[in-house]
């Protein structure tokens, strides 16, 4: 009961900061707008004066699963942006306004109540990147070719365990600091520095989370779900989990000292 009280208290809260509105529209924005600039790419520069004479631009035809990895490529840099700033002052800005102690001196759970953020987040996280996602699937099937239900599914479901290591990295972070700029520093940081690392060590981190996309496309054009696919969405769960369970030690830790 007390769980679902926390839960309930999240969704309202960020219903009332609209972000419940906000976030998936600019998921969605994100995602449509490679895939429409990309097909209507002539039109655009003709209604902006066109080439010099003699000019030809030849622009190739793309296969729907290439176009819909221009969505996830948008998402995968400026999406997961959004995701930070969404989440950067859940905890830190409650607990540098004192809110946090009120809340928990009721008594709650340490356990419940960051448990309870990170479900509630992760839902409208899931849900905007599902909307996002579905209408670029639509526009795509209709532009540049049938992208089936199937690979769609495939597509939500694998790059949402990404998106879920983000969500939970950043909830880490947040229990880490007080200042919402040090939690969006350090979480795009860390997934800056995870990149690089998987970059250079690619050899012996085939299953590193940074290589979901890639993995996807791969599944995408094969047709078939690869077990790299799969091992690397069960390290970036994983991972999700551990941090999850780090943020609530380090924030008993901290409120306890408090």
């Amino acid at each position: 009961m007390q769980w679902m009280t926390l839960f309930q208290k999240e969704l309202l809260e960020n219903w009332r900061n609209k972000k419940w509105i906000w976030v998936p529209l600019v998921i969605i924005l994100l995602s449509i707008m490679d895939p429409l600039t990309t097909y209507y790419l002539p039109q655009i520069i003709d209604s902006v004066g066109g080439m010099p004479e003699g000019s030809v631009i030849e622009i190739p035809e793309m296969e729907p699963t290439q176009v819909i990895m221009m969505s996830l490529s948008q998402l995968s840099s400026l999406g997961v942006l959004v995701v930070v700033l969404v989440l950067m002052g859940t905890i830190a800005g409650e607990r540098k306004s004192g809110v946090s102690e009120l809340v928990l001196v009721k008594p709650v759970s340490y356990i419940n109540y960051i448990s309870a953020k990170w479900v509630s987040y992760l839902l409208l996280v899931w849900v905007s990147l599902f909307l996002g996602l579905l209408v670029s699937w639509y526009y795509i099937n209709i532009l540049f070719g049938t992208l089936t239900i199937g690979e769609f599914l495939t597509l939500f479901f694998f790059y949402g365990m990404w998106l879920t290591l983000v969500v939970s990295l950043t909830i880490f972070y947040n229990t880490v600091f007080k200042s919402a700029g040090l939690v969006a520093f350090f979480t795009i940081l860390t997934v800056m520095v995870m990149s690089i690392i998987t970059q250079i060590f690619q050899h012996v981190l085939d299953w590193s989370p940074n290589n979901l996309s890639s993995y996807i496309l791969e599944s995408l054009s094969s047709g078939e779900i690869s077990s790299d696919l799969l091992a690397t969405s069960a390290v970036a769960l994983g991972l999700s989990v551990i941090f999850l369970l780090l943020a609530i030690q380090v924030f008993k830790r901290k409120e306890m000292v408090v």
